[in-house]
């Protein structure tokens, strides 16, 4: 099913939540509402489910409107944060409530019930009470209860958000493959970025009541449009920089603080003059044995050193005393505060960004 949301607008008093939002999600896509708390995501979420009522704009579902549309005739499902399990109730009749409620005849009730609870690997807990199970076991009991109804769209509200850090990488996983193996729409709100980056078939990136950008997670990681999307979805450093020519190879060179740096990825219609803000992640620098030519060549003194095993984090401070974050992947030497050293970093890793108005 194909849900869209067309010029949605969604005041609280003088508050703004939504402001003008429109996006199409494609039938059978996970598709994640990513940003900070009060960004308007869970607002969208609601509004998609029946459950709030936008103050303008309609939402379409399967290509209908659906605004006058109560949550119980809609062809969705939500899985909220906290599971809302009835606690008097075993997970067999927790699963088989919404069935209930639409009147399905016993033995296709019971099927799809036996069904959810073999798919979702729950049988052996179907005759405890929600307060026997641990989180994870009430997570996929309140999956079980959405997927059995078959929703055409399914609604998921920072599910994993109560879940310790192992148990949210698997359910992850679990997640992704109960969306794609039953094809369905998922829309899924959080302000984890490793969730998005690691299920998303596309994310939309929220600030302020409005869509900052809308990508694949490769292209809203490494191709972000605007500084405030480089610095939440991922580590970045942020450096201004002026046009100063656009070169036959396709790259361009900036004047910046760090010296004149060449860049691949700047907007089409970038003149010589304008002035961009440049987002460069720390992984893509790489230190320069001695003597190492390389473009893009860049001196910082280290300030600080954390040791993570895989990986050591650097903070460095270059010549125009800005701070520079970047990345060692398997350390084999000890860097040491006060230490000069060389970095260089790709045309194709600095980015160059409009400031979104």
């Amino acid at each position: 099913m194909q849900i869209r949301a067309e010029h949605l607008t969604k005041l609280y008093g003088n508050t703004t939540a939504l402001n003008d939002v429109s996006l199409a999600v494609e039938d059978g896509e996970l598709f994640f509402l990513l940003g900070p708390s009060g960004c308007g995501k869970t607002t969208l979420l609601r509004i998609i489910g029946g459950f709030e009522q936008p103050t303008s704009g309609e939402i379409y579902l399967g290509g209908k409107a659906a605004g006058k549309t109560p949550p119980s005739e809609r062809d969705t499902a939500m899985v909220f944060q906290g599971y809302a399990l009835w606690p008097h109730l075993t997970v067999r009749q927790n699963i088989a409530f919404g069935l209930e409620m639409r009147k399905l005849p016993a033995a296709e009730l019971n099927a799809r019930v036996e069904q959810v609870l073999k798919e979702l690997q729950i049988q052996e807990l179907a005759d405890r009470k929600p307060n026997q199970l641990s989180g994870g076991q009430q997570q996929r009991v309140a999956l079980a209860r959405t997927l059995v109804v078959h929703p055409g769209g399914f609604l998921l509200d920072e599910p994993l958000a109560n879940l310790d850090a192992k148990l949210r990488r698997d359910m992850r996983l679990e997640i992704r493959r109960i969306c794609k193996d039953n094809g369905l729409t998922g829309i899924y709100v959080t302000h984890d970025r490793a969730e998005a980056l690691s299920m998303a078939d596309r994310i939309a990136v929220f600030r302020n009541g409005q869509i900052e950008q809308i990508g694949t997670p490769r292209e809203v990681y490494r191709r972000p449009q605007t500084p405030f999307v480089a610095n939440f979805i991922g580590e970045t450093n942020l450096r201004s920089g002026k046009l100063l020519s656009r070169e036959s190879d396709g790259s361009a060179l900036l004047e910046t603080p760090l010296g004149v740096l060449r860049s691949r990825v700047l907007p089409d219609d970038a003149k010589p003059g304008e002035s961009f803000t440049l987002s460069m992640r720390p992984e893509a620098f790489h230190i320069l044995s001695d003597g190492a030519d390389e473009a893009n060549a860049i001196s910082v003194t280290i300030t600080n050193v954390d040791y993570l095993g895989e990986m050591a984090e650097h903070l460095s401070h270059d010549a125009a005393g800005g701070e520079l974050k970047f990345f060692e992947l398997n350390p084999a030497g000890t860097m040491r505060t006060g230490e000069a050293v060389r970095l260089s970093i790709a045309p194709d890793d600095v980015v160059c960004m409009k400031e979104k108005k």
